[in-house]
């Protein structure tokens, strides 16, 4: 069995609860779901569209792939979790400036809530 290995990148939001940010095992990473939290203000409001939270929620992801050496390229299946489908159409028009090319395999999902209230939630698993 591959050994497992924990990720808590320094520039990351502190988690919200027992969890890391990631866990490699073998060549994938396994990245947490990330919602809009600003890792430098991290009690700060979030943004109020699902444009910017999407924007915010991708930079969080790219903290961690960072910390890795990894970018948003290496990401093989994401994870989209959204309190609001109607919200769609603004979460894909982000989403598309920053996977423009070789799309990851993907997953949208409808949720009843997600923590602190925010709209959308991105998960995602990356290969090294």
């Amino acid at each position: 069995m591959p050994s497992k290995t924990v990720i808590k990148p320094a520039k990351a939001a502190p988690a919200l609860g027992p969890y890391n940010h990631g866990v490699r095992v073998g060549d994938l990473l396994f990245c947490a779901g990330q919602i809009p939290i600003d890792p430098q203000h991290p009690q700060a409001p979030f943004p109020p569209d699902i444009q910017g939270q999407t924007e915010r929620v991708l930079a969080n992801i790219r903290i961690i792939l960072e910390d890795q050496g990894l970018s948003l390229a290496h990401v093989v299946k994401s994870t989209v979790f959204m309190v609001n489908l109607g919200d769609f159409a603004g979460m894909n028009e982000v989403y598309a400036r920053h996977f423009s090319a070789d799309f990851p395999a993907r997953s949208t999902v409808q949720v009843a809530a997600l923590p602190r209230g925010a709209q959308v939630e991105i998960e995602v698993i990356a290969h090294y």
